[in-house]
């Protein structure tokens, strides 16, 4: 039941015995039940699936046994077959309610399908969660952003100029620069990235040498990215991966729009600090 309702069919879990005590009053003859029984003889079940075919009803039995009782009283069955359980007994229900279980997620999944059920639907409904966390938009994702808290840079510029621009920008810095090709057809795309740590290691080679330095002599050339319409969880999958800390967010052309920090991802709680 969860799991349909997860993937975009309204579903609640009706007890058999309490069915017949008021909670039938929840169901209507616009809706499909499914009944579950491995022997589809549960005297509750069969009373449910009597009351439910004389009112109309439809019902999906889910059984081991395709001549049984419950399997004649149902508009469909999904029979599992004969299984084994895994009980020393072959008494207590263990291999065929794993059995049931998967042939009712294969039935949420294809009645999904048949929605056209997609992954905004799939954000909507878990917005709490970190699965629906994960299919946010990554634009949403991102505090830094071109042209409102973060510079980029030719790479002609030198780390000191660089360096200066960045510090007049009001609030915090972040963690990275990112340098866009100029003069050539590819004006205005990003060419590197040159990151906090990597200023910390030229410094400790060079000195205060090191400010005088253009862009394109120190930056990481042609970094990965993502594009504006990729998913956090392709942010995650990205650092997970290649054990990145900044990852550059550009448009359908190429330009960078953007910046995401492994820090919105921490505060997103999709991945660990």
């Amino acid at each position: 039941s969860a799991t349909l309702a997860s993937t975009g069919t309204p579903s609640h879990f009706l007890h058999p015995t309490e069915a017949m005590h008021g909670d039938l009053g929840r169901v209507s003859k616009s809706d499909v039940v499914i009944l579950l029984s491995f022997g589809g003889s549960t005297e509750e079940v069969v009373s449910l699936a009597t009351l439910l075919k004389q009112d109309g009803v439809a019902t999906i039995a889910i059984t081991g046994k395709a001549e049984s009782d419950l399997a004649r009283l149902s508009t469909h069955t999904l029979c599992i077959g004969d299984v084994t359980e895994a009980c020393p007994l072959n008494l207590a229900p263990t291999a065929s309610t794993t059995a049931m279980l998967a042939m009712g997620d294969a039935l949420a999944l294809c009645v999904s399908r048949r929605r056209n059920f997609g992954v905004d639907d799939f954000r909507k409904l878990h917005p709490g969660g970190a699965l629906g966390r994960q299919l946010m938009p990554i634009e949403q994702a991102m505090r830094w952003k071109v042209n409102e808290n973060l510079l980029v840079f030719e790479p002609t510029v030198s780390i000191k100029e660089a360096f200066a621009a960045a510090d007049a920008q009001p609030g915090r810095r972040p963690g990275a620069i990112m340098v866009v090709h100029d003069g050539t057809e590819q004006a205005g795309t990003l060419a590197g990235i040159i990151t906090d740590g990597d200023i910390r290691r030229l410094l400790v080679k060079y000195g205060e040498a090191m400010l005088a330095m253009t862009l394109s002599g120190v930056m990481t050339a042609n970094p990965r990215r993502l594009t504006i319409d990729a998913l956090v969880r392709d942010a995650v999958q990205m650092i997970r991966e290649h054990r990145i800390d900044e990852i550059p967010v550009v448009d359908s052309n190429g330009k960078p729009v953007g910046l995401l920090d492994v820090q919105d991802l921490v505060a997103l709680k999709v991945i660990e600090g």
